[in-house]
């Protein structure tokens, strides 16, 4: 881990869904800017950055972290800091309130291969090709090549400052910038964990990337955590799970696996307390500590 710990780690998603009017990326310089905070909120979070992708309004990365609530942290260092860089440069403050920045559990080998291929596809999404797209770290995966250029970490205080946009002492990381101040993905991407999900076969991974069906990907990994679902539609995502998980529908699981089941749900889908009762068969009252929600104390009235 960036804090020099050995630990037991999960892989996320984490997708970052811009303003439908506001340009968050305009120029190079912004693209820049983002790929190093995505990389510096690693470090100060604590979690591994293996790949991402920048456009224009929205980005994307896959990392590994300890926890959920570890995840859910860097997600909100990602737009504290890049609120603070757009505010700085172009004046405007508060572009980034409606900006949703989400962590996604990979649950199965499913969800994190096609996760890890989905992300670099996204520079489509700016009309490029994903192999020449600057903003991704494509690149650092299967190239076999070492990383060349100046380490990050023998930049003095007001360099780090200007090339990293940001005031933290940078001294112990192995990243490195190239000729134009780039940081050079290879530096920073878990790329080994990677090129093991993909049975260190570039094929695979390649295959992966071209035999998508984006809209379907979006949907599950972006759109369903953040859109309230129809009963039968969360129904559906609820089985699909139970079958990955326990090979066995949701109504035939026992209360302890759907202990296990619901708090996972209940952060990766948009849900509710009456909507998991309902699908789980289980009181509001047992959903609510499941999940930590405590019940709402009531007024008096009638």
């Amino acid at each position: 881990m960036p804090d020099g710990n050995v630990r037991y780690v999960q892989p996320y998603h984490v997708s970052m869904e811009g303003q439908e009017k506001v340009v968050l990326c305009r120029d190079a310089e912004d693209y820049d800017a983002m790929v190093k905070i995505i990389c510096v909120c690693a470090r100060r979070k604590n979690v591994i950055v293996i790949i991402y992708a920048v456009v224009s309004n929205h980005s994307h990365a896959a990392i590994l972290a300890v926890y959920q609530k570890d995840a859910d942290a860097f997600c909100e260092e990602i737009k504290r800091m890049y609120s603070m860089w757009f505010s700085r440069k172009y004046g405007r403050t508060g572009v980034m309130k409606k900006v949703d920045v989400k962590a996604m559990l990979l649950d199965s080998d499913w969800y994190t291969r096609n996760a890890l291929a989905y992300v670099p596809r996204n520079a489509l999404d700016n009309g490029c090709n994903v192999d020449e797209y600057p903003w991704s770290g494509y690149r650092a995966m299967f190239s076999g090549e070492s990383p060349a250029g100046r380490t990050v970490a023998s930049l003095s205080k007001e360099e780090c400052r200007l090339v990293m946009h940001t005031g933290d002492r940078l001294i112990d990381v192995p990243w490195i910038v190239d000729d134009e101040d780039r940081l050079v993905p290879k530096s920073f991407c878990d790329y080994d964990y990677l090129e093991q999900v993909f049975e260190h076969e570039q094929a695979f991974f390649l295959k992966t990337i071209g035999g998508q069906n984006s809209a379907e990907m979006g949907h599950r990994l972006i759109d369903a955590p953040r859109n309230r679902l129809t009963d039968n539609e969360f129904l559906k995502i609820a089985e699909e799970t139970s079958q990955r998980w326990f090979s066995s529908s949701v109504d035939q699981i026992t209360t302890e696996r759907k202990t296990r089941v619901i708090p996972y749900l209940a952060r990766t889908v948009r849900t509710t307390v009456p909507q998991l009762s309902r699908v789980f068969g289980l009181p509001r009252e047992v959903i609510s500590r499941i999940i930590g929600r405590p019940k709402p104390i009531s007024s008096g009235k009638v």
